[in-house]
């Protein structure tokens, strides 16, 4: 990332970086490494803690699934056996219409159609196990937290939550609590991935987000 930013010439009066997701974890490390070069951060749909992360759908997402449903992921999971057809369908019929994409499958977007299509799971199951459901299975992520850390971030951030994500609303708006220049969005009719099915609240605030902080806001 850091490279990328010296490329394109960018600098602490014009950089802005906006991590969803996993990109949270990006952005996060970026702005407690080199915060001398960073304008403003955008964390969206992504707690500062993956064990909060795995706690949360243990004890409020997986509840509310139907049960027989998660008993057969959680099967085939304890299997390994995630290339089985039956285990994307479970999830995407009790889980991701829930809680990563609030669309019927026949309208999601092309970006997103073409991001699963192009998964590689060769990274994607060692860095965050076999599905959105939890960080978890011994990944490289289980155990990242920088919840503790937030306050170093002192430039303005935005942390994005939606009532239907897979992450923690709760727990964003706690974060945007922690940095001295934090602000939070709520996508009340939002998940995971807030800027399809909640996307006039998403990008209104984050447009608002940006044009504050330029003014200094």
């Amino acid at each position: 990332m850091e490279q990328v930013r010296q490329a394109l010439g960018l600098h602490r009066d014009n950089f802005y970086i906006l991590g969803h997701s996993w990109g949270g974890i990006l952005g996060i490390e970026y702005a407690l490494k080199y915060p001398e070069h960073l304008k403003g951060l955008v964390i969206a749909n992504m707690m500062s803690s993956v064990p909060a992360y795995n706690q949360y759908a243990r004890e409020k997402l997986m509840p509310a699934m139907n049960q027989d449903a998660l008993a057969e992921i959680l099967r085939l999971e304890a299997a390994r056996d995630y290339e089985n057809p039956r285990y994307e369908e479970l999830l995407m019929a009790n889980y991701n219409l829930d809680h990563l994409l609030r669309m019927p499958t026949d309208q999601w977007p092309e970006p997103v159609n073409r991001s699963f299509a192009g998964l590689n799971k060769k990274i994607y199951v060692p860095m965050q196990g076999p599905s959105e459901m939890g960080a978890t299975g011994g990944c490289k992520l289980e155990k990242w937290d920088r919840s503790m850390d937030l306050g170093k971030i002192k430039v303005p951030t935005l942390v994005i939550g939606a009532r239907h994500d897979t992450m923690d609303p709760a727990h964003m708006k706690w974060m945007s609590e922690q940095f001295p220049k934090g602000r939070y969005l709520y996508c009340a009719n939002g998940s995971h991935m807030a800027m399809y099915d909640d996307q006039q609240t998403w990008f209104t605030g984050l447009i608002k987000f940006l044009k504050d902080a330029d003014r200094g806001k």
